[in-house]
């Protein structure tokens, strides 16, 4: 084979915090490999003529925190100029990010490999998906109403209320049947009962961490990234302030992943980070899991490697 050539869309790479991007790990584990690292702003994809083109960016890196990359000319071209492409976009998961993935599952039909497929990103949204696995998971509900949400929070007392398009904590409330802003919690979520909001029964766990647990091509990395709440917090994402320990995955997280791991192949879904408190599933992340550099950092890993091999097995297949 010629020299792979991998396109990660993403968003601005100048605005990265190395120390902690999943992103930037793979980019670096693909130079690593020889392959031609080229850098897509999301809107630099485009539809001409009704084939997918791209206006990206060749890099090289260095691991370094002051002046990661450089840029080596831009290539605009149609999308099969490119072996492989990395979807690693953020949420807001909105109508320009569904946009993204539909002209990513045009790219695949003309033969480029789409990580994580883009029908699939679409398709799995991060909180619902767990519904999946009712085996896994806490009591919870869906719903836009008020009236039930409140039913559901008075039969659990102690409930998790997020929105199903969130990302790093943002408007994750912990209520109880006596909060006095019950009603306008619910109804900022809702906005007034038009949007769906989850709720989940509070697991106490939370305490020893929210673990991130990540899979490539439906197999577990051997160890989780246990994200801490601070003080007088009960969410431990790490953007919400919390602190990270890695730890071994315990046979209940590896039961877990048992029963998603399949599932998640079988979909194109290649890197997943799954959220797991105490004994229990709570979101599966498919659009831009992280916690690569910490687990890399923490244990003497290669993850982002890991992950490029099942790819460039799939690409020689």
């Amino acid at each position: 084979m010629n020299v792979i050539k991998i396109g990660v869309v993403m968003d601005p790479i100048e605005n990265i915090n190395t120390k902690k991007d999943s992103s930037f790990a793979m980019m670096l584990a693909a130079q690593k490999k020889n392959w031609e690292v080229h850098y897509i702003r999301p809107q630099d994809l485009y539809i001409y003529n009704s084939k997918v083109h791209s206006c990206s960016t060749k890099i090289s890196l260095e691991d370094n925190p002051v002046k990661w990359y450089q840029t080596h000319g831009e290539q605009d071209s149609a999308i099969d100029f490119f072996d492989v492409i990395l979807m690693r976009l953020d949420p807001p998961f909105n109508m320009d990010y569904i946009y993204v993935t539909y002209l990513l599952e045009l790219a695949e039909k003309d033969g480029v490999l789409v990580a994580n497929k883009a029908a699939s990103i679409r398709d799995a949204n991060e909180k619902l998906s767990t519904t999946l696995f009712p085996q896994c998971c806490v009591p919870n509900l869906v719903s836009s109403q008020k009236e039930r949400l409140k039913a559901f929070i008075q039969k659990h007392n102690d409930v998790i209320l997020k929105p199903l398009d969130g990302m790093g904590g943002a408007s994750i409330f912990r209520v109880r049947s006596d909060d006095p802003n019950l009603n306008v919690i619910i109804e900022t979520l809702t906005d007034n009962g038009h949007k769906m909001t989850m709720a989940q029964q509070f697991i106490p766990e939370i305490k020893q961490g929210d673990k991130r647990i990540l899979l490539i091509d439906g197999e577990a990395v051997p160890f989780a990234l246990a994200r801490i709440p601070g003080k007088g917090e009960t969410r431990g994402n790490l953007a919400a302030g919390g602190s990270a320990k890695g730890q071994p995955l315990t046979d209940r997280d590896r039961w877990i992943c048992e029963q998603v791991g399949p599932s998640l192949k079988a979909k194109g879904l290649i890197f997943v980070g799954i959220d797991v408190i105490g004994d229990y599933l709570t979101e599966i992340n498919v659009t831009s899991p992280t916690c690569i550099r910490e687990l890399d950092a923490e244990f003497g890993l290669d993850i982002a490697t890991d992950l490029l091999n099942v790819i460039e097995t799939r690409l020689t297949a």
